[in-house]
């Protein structure tokens, strides 16, 4: 194989997750270096600069909230968190600390590839891009204008506020602690109430069945996460 595929750094303490992710993106033209505990992974980070970090939470050293908050002194390399289940508050921990997104072990190969695909598009996608589309929907930023298909959708300020933070971050996990920091402000984080009712006010006004959105996906327990291709 040649190494000019996307470099990922694989961080886990167990060897037979480290062999299968090897094994498994090599076959997709990554190229894959390997750390065992969170000191290694920051060498790692630094010396071989790879495109994304697959990371997982429980390291022999420190756990990888600690090393995700390290690595976001210095870099904006994605980071895919890798737990097991039912770990939701080192999720949001994680994410919070500056994890784009995170699977759950056990885990598909399918959709962890999906995701890593998602997170080196956001990556290499130029800042402040004008305009998002998605399916049917399409925000152009500059012109402060939402669209489904030919309809011009009105929004109160809140709601577009929070439709273009998720649109800021799209394909990303957001915490509620995230949106309501970014949209409501510093000591807004506990009022989980204000979020639920916008996002279902929005949801109302994007969605075709608001009860099963097709835009705006519920992270149970987590946040939201636009959909980038709906």
């Amino acid at each position: 194989m040649t190494d000019s595929g996307p470099r990922v750094l694989v961080v886990d303490d167990e060897p037979a997750i480290r062999r299968f992710l090897r094994t498994s993106l090599d076959a997709h033209g990554y190229v894959v270096f390997e750390a065992i505990n969170g000191k290694e992974a920051l060498s790692a980070a630094a010396a071989h600069r790879p495109d994304l970090i697959i990371l997982d939470l429980g390291l022999p050293d420190m756990d990888g909230i600690e090393v995700t908050r390290l690595l976001r002194e210095w870099t904006q390399i994605p980071i895919i968190i890798v737990t097991v289940q039912e770990q939701e508050r080192a999720k949001i921990a994680a994410l919070d600390a500056g994890a784009d997104d995170y699977v759950t072990k056990p885990f598909g190969m399918g959709e962890l590839l999906a995701r890593m695909r998602a997170s080196l598009r956001r990556a290499a996608s130029p800042a402040g891009e004008p305009v998002f589309s998605s399916g049917q929907l399409t925000v152009d930023l500059g012109r402060r204008l939402v669209t489904i298909g030919e309809r011009e959708v009105q929004l109160t300020p809140t709601e577009y506020d929070l439709l273009r933070t998720l649109v800021a971050h799209a394909g990303k996990v957001l915490t509620h602690r995230q949106l309501l920091r970014q949209v409501w402000g510093v000591g807004y984080e506990s009022e989980t109430h204000l979020l639920r009712v916008n996002m279902s006010n929005l949801r109302h006004k994007l969605e075709p069945d608001a009860a099963r959105p097709s835009y705006v996906l519920t992270e149970p327990g987590v946040g939201y996460r636009l959909r980038t291709n709906a």
